[in-house]
């Protein structure tokens, strides 16, 4: 992957749409995720149990659980590969990817330089076609052991159910709902970087992206001005320009949510700060816009957006702020921005998210445990904790070694 990095990296910009700055670092993000499970394949430890019973030795072992499924999505149509494929290999697992339709090449090329790198045939597989089709037998199929899933909570929900059926071992990645809470403490600049690299990264097509920015009123004035700017600068057109920051949807139907958010908002009374849309280059592109005055019955604070459409939200208290940010069964990542110590302790333990930063936009790879929680998902990816979905537990008591 490295040694072909510049190819892939045109490839997805091609397919999936992401400026060509923000490809080349997937590959290299998802590269990482080879090299880091190489690694801890070495260390996947058992235990011996002291034991109980006179004259016995009592062992737990990590064994792989058999062949393993994932589906994956089209924002990161290589990250998301090899984050689950790192681990599985790793574990001792074939497996067997299906990704979204929208992003097969990505697929098909990641499984041409598993061969070239000498994986065995079949150990490595890639299907692409209709989603449907090819899910189903491998959801019926009692030999699939394990089944990793990154996409909607919603198609996330039907494939849990599916999944039942046979009893796999099931670790899901759903959707986000991030808020992103500034507190009148933190440097303006600090929480407009924070708030820019968190909101606009893969255009906004990004679980991690952040949704609902609160902001404390001492600062919010300022914020919203500052922001503002800083989106204004931001140029909307092809991956492969080196000029574009944002690039377009890869998929119509998340443009058409974007505007149909926009609209609702706009309607509710939310202040609209954006370039005219009909200045977009197609239907697939939506113009960085920021919404302010957004309140919580507006659909774009209680749905997904993924995309360039910021929506920023006044508030006074913590305790305030806490209840609004918790008011959601999406519970993947959070944000907290603040020079207060004891405040970043405070929130570190009530946000209920999966993940949180804390005064940074940047927090993902290899080593951490990715995941969220409540209707986010179940389990987790990378770390040793992803390693451990693609492995189970046997227990061995070894009686009658008494002298």
């Amino acid at each position: 992957m490295l040694e072909h990095s510049e190819e892939l990296a045109i490839l997805v910009t091609s397919e999936q749409g992401k400026p060509l700055a923000e490809a080349r670092h997937e590959i290299a993000y998802g590269a990482g995720f080879l090299e880091w499970f190489a690694a801890e394949g070495e260390r996947a430890y058992g235990e011996t149990i002291p034991s109980h019973k006179l004259g016995t030795l009592l062992q737990v072992r990590m064994q792989p659980i058999g062949v393993a499924a994932a589906i994956t999505p089209w924002n990161f149509p290589v990250a998301m590969i090899t984050r689950k494929a790192g681990a599985a290999l790793a574990a001792g697992c074939p497996i067997i990817v299906k990704p979204a339709p929208e992003t097969p090449l990505s697929a098909l090329a990641v499984a041409r330089l598993a061969e070239e790198a000498g994986v065995p045939p079949g150990v490595f597989q890639v299907l692409v076609g209709n989603p449907i089709e090819l899910s189903a037998p491998l959801l019926r199929d009692t030999r699939i052991r394990a089944l990793s899933f990154t996409g909607s909570t919603e198609v996330g929900r039907l494939l849990l159910e599916a999944a039942g059926k046979t009893v796999k071992k099931v670790s899901l990645e759903l959707g986000g709902h991030a808020p992103f809470i500034i507190f009148d403490d933190v440097e303006l600049d600090k929480a407009v970087n924070g708030a820019m690299a968190a909101k606009f990264a893969t255009s906004g097509q990004d679980c991690l992206a952040a949704n609902r920015i609160y902001v404390q009123r001492g600062i919010y004035n300022a914020f919203v001005e500052s922001f503002a700017a800083a989106i204004a600068q931001l140029r909307v057109g092809h991956g492969l320009d080196p000029a574009t920051n944002i690039g377009p949807m890869t998929k119509l139907s998340v443009a058409n949510k974007c505007r149909a958010q926009i609209e609702d908002a706009v309607a509710r009374g939310a202040r609209m700060i954006s370039a005219k849309q009909d200045e977009s280059p197609g239907p697939n592109f939506v113009v960085p816009t920021l919404l302010t005055e957004v309140t919580d019955e507006m659909l774009i604070a209680r749905e997904e957006t993924f995309g360039p459409v910021a929506a920023v939200l006044p508030f006074d208290s913590e305790e305030e702020v806490v209840a609004r940010a918790n008011a959601n069964e999406m519970a993947l990542a959070g944000y907290v921005y603040t020079d207060s110590l004891r405040r970043a302790l405070r929130l570190s333990e009530k946000i209920e998210c999966g993940m949180i930063g804390m005064n940074t936009a940047s927090f993902t790879g290899p080593p951490i445990p990715f995941g969220g929680l409540k209707q986010s998902g179940l389990g987790r990816e990378g770390s040793r904790h992803g390693l451990a979905e693609y492995m189970e537990l046997k227990y061995v008591c070894f009686g009658d070694l008494a002298a």
